[in-house]
C-alpha cells in the first residue's frame, strides 16, 4: 500500500482539485468573455547555461496568437570535444563565457552553438506533453521542470516540452491542435537550418555537407530576427523522435503520433519512432473493473476526473467515447497496426490502469511492441508529481523509460543488448 505520506497528500491534493474544478465550472457563467481565474503554480526559471545537474533550458513562444510555448532541455552531452581529445566536457556557469581545450578550439556552454558545428552532437529528440488533467500544468512548472531534466540525462536527448492551451478557456480540440502545430514547426525548424547550411556552403564556395569557411546564412523573419532555433539546428536529430506524454498529456501525445502516420512524409525530416504513455488519461461510457474498484482512488479519482473531462469536451456533444477519451473508439480514423512502438506506464492503485492495459492489448494483436510496465504500490502521477518526484520509485522508471526508448533512438551499431 503506498505510505501514510502519500495518503495524507492525496487527501490535501482531492480537496484543493475539487475546490478549482468548481471555481472553474462556476466561472465562466457570469463571465461573457470565457476568462477564467486559477492559482499560479510554481514556475522554474529558464537557464541557458548548464547547471550543476548538466542540463540547459531554454524557452520559446512559436505562435503569437495562441501564447502556444515550449521549454528546450539540452543535456550538455549535446557538446562534444575535439577529436583529438574525446574524453574533454566542459561546463560553463555562465551562459557566455567560453573556455578552450588546450589545443586552443573553443568549447561552448550551451548558449550558443558554434556556426562550424564542430562541436556539436546530434541527438534524438523527445517531444514531452504534461499532465494536469486539462486544467493545469505548463512546460515551465517546477515539477515539468525537474522531471525533463531527468529525463534528458537518462535519454541522452534534447526534450522539447510542450505548453499547450489549457481547458475551459480552450477545450477540445485546442490542446491537440497545439501538439500538432508543434510537431509541424519542429519539421519546418529541420528544413529551414538545412536551407540555411545549403545557401551558406554555396555561398562559401564549398561543396558538400561541411565545405566553405563554415560560415551559414541566417534566415530571418520580417523583423529580422532568426527563424531558426540554434539548439535545434544544431543537436536535434528529428529521424529519431520519441513522443511522451504525460496523464492527459498522453491522450495528446497519442492524437500526435497518429497525426504523425498519417502525414507521412509531409513531416520529413521528423519521425516519430516510439511513444511513451505515462499513465494515459482514458476513460469510456462502459466502466472496466478497475474502473469500479479503485473508482475513489488516490488523486484524481473518478468523480473529479469526469468533472475535469467536463470542462475539456464540447459542452454540446459530451460523449465519454469521444476519440479524445477513448483511445478504442471503433470509429477512430487511424488503424492500430500503424501505430509506432508504444511503451505504457500504469499504477497499481490507479483507476484508469485497466483501459491503459486493454490499448497496449489490442496494439501487441497487431504486431506493435506495447509493453506495459505496472508498478506496485503506485498511485497516479507516481513518477511526475511534485511530492514524490525524488522517490526512488519515481527515479527507477525515468530509468526504465529510457531503458526501452533506446532500442528505437540508438543510432545503428549502439544499440543496448536484451
Amino acid at each position: 500500500m503506498p505510505s501514510v505520506t502519500v495518503k495524507l497528500y492525496s487527501v490535501l491534493f482531492k480537496f484543493f482539485l475539487k475546490r478549482k474544478l468548481q471555481t472553474l465550472i462556476e466561472s465562466p457563467a457570469g463571465n461573457p468573455y470565457g476568462i477564467v481565474s486559477r492559482p499560479d503554480e510554481a514556475v522554474a526559471a529558464a537557464n541557458p547555461s548548464f547547471s550543476d545537474d548538466g542540463v540547459a533550458t531554454k524557452d520559446l513562444h512559436i505562435d503569437p496568437l495562441t501564447a502556444l510555448s515550449l521549454r528546450i532541455f539540452l543535456p550538455d552531452s549535446a557538446v562534444v570535444s575535439p577529436k583529438s581529445i574525446p574524453n574533454l566536457r566542459v561546463r560553463v556557469p555562465s551562459s557566455r563565457i567560453l573556455k578552450k581545450a588546450p589545443d586552443g578550439a573553443v568549447v561552448y556552454g550551451g548558449y550558443l552553438p558554434e556556426n562550424s558545428g564542430r562541436n556539436c552532437r546530434k541527438l534524438p529528440v523527445i517531444l514531452h506533453f504534461h499532465g494536469g488533467g486539462w486544467i493545469s500544468g505548463g512546460s515551465d512548472t517546477v515539477a515539468n521542470d525537474v522531471f525533463c531534466r531527468r529525463l534528458a540525462r537518462s535519454c541522452d536527448a534534447v526534450v522539447v516540452a510542450v505548453g499547450y492551451r489549457l481547458a475551459p478557456e480552450s477545450r477540445f480540440p485546442a490542446a491537440f491542435e497545439d501538439g500538432v502545430k508543434v510537431l509541424n514547426w519542429l519539421a519546418k525548424q529541420a528544413n529551414l537550418a538545412e536551407c540555411g547550411r545549403s545557401l551558406g556552403n554555396r555561398r562559401g564556395g564549398g561543396g558538400g555537407g561541411g565545405g566553405g569557411d563554415g560560415r551559414r546564412m541566417q534566415i530571418v523573419d520580417g523583423f529580422g530576427a532568426s527563424m531558426v532555433e540554434p539548439w535545434l539546428a544544431a543537436h536535434a536529430d528529428l529521424s529519431r523522435c520519441v513522443i511522451l506524454g504525460v496523464s492527459c498529456g498522453a491522450n495528446i501525445g497519442n492524437y500526435v503520433a497518429q497525426y504523425s502516420v498519417k502525414a507521412g512524409k509531409l513531416l520529413d525530416p521528423v519521425r516519430v519512432v516510439a511513444q511513451v504513455l505515462m499513465y494515459p488519461f482514458f476513460i469510456g461510457s462502459i466502466p472496466t473493473p478497475s474502473e469500479i474498484k479503485l473508482s475513489n482512488s488516490y488523486l484524481y479519482d473518478k468523480a473529479m476526473s469526469l468533472l475535469a473531462w467536463k470542462l475539456f469536451l464540447p459542452e454540446a456533444d459530451f460523449n465519454l467515447d469521444h476519440p479524445a477519451a477513448n483511445p478504442l473508439n471503433p470509429a477512430r480514423e487511424l488503424p492500430l497496426k500503424y501505430m509506432p512502438p508504444t511503451l505504457t506506464i500504469i499504477a497499481e492503485h490507479d483507476w484508469m490502469r485497466d483501459r491503459a492495459i486493454s490499448y497496449a492489448e489490442e496494439l501487441r494483436k497487431v504486431k506493435i511492441d506495447a509493453p506495459v510496465l505496472d508498478y506496485k504500490d503506485a498511485i497516479h502521477e507516481f513518477a511526475t508529481l511534485d511530492a514524490l518526484l525524488k522517490t526512488p520509485q519515481a527515479q527507477a522508471c525515468c530509468e526504465d523509460i529510457a531503458i526501452w526508448m533506446k532500442k528505437y533512438i540508438s543510432l545503428r551499431g549502439n544499440e543496448l543488448s536484451y
